[in-house]
């Protein structure tokens, strides 16, 4: 399976800014800052190549996608001890 989402925080990162192609260079840039130590908050990167299958395949999300973005953020909640959508803790 493709890997469409690539997560960075709490001092790991899954890219560095050498996968500028891959991860555009803002993902790129905060996954190398992160990597290298710097307050950045947690994130994900959803890879450019999502978005040309989306176009390419009729507008159809590409498989997979749906359930890394949700690990992205389970992994952006675990970092933060915020949860994503909570009215007292939002993310």
């Amino acid at each position: 399976m493709t890997k469409w989402v690539y997560t960075f925080g709490g001092g790991k990162a899954e890219g560095r800014a050498g996968d500028r192609d891959r991860l555009g260079g803002k993902g790129a840039n905060l996954a190398e800052m992160c990597s290298l130590g710097l307050p950045v908050p947690p994130g994900l990167t959803i890879i450019t190549d999502a978005c040309n299958s989306y176009f390419d395949n009729g507008r159809e999300i590409p498989d997979g996608l749906h359930d890394q973005v949700r690990e992205g953020i389970r992994r952006m909640e675990e970092v933060t001890g915020r949860i994503f959508g909570d009215t007292n803790r939002p993310l």
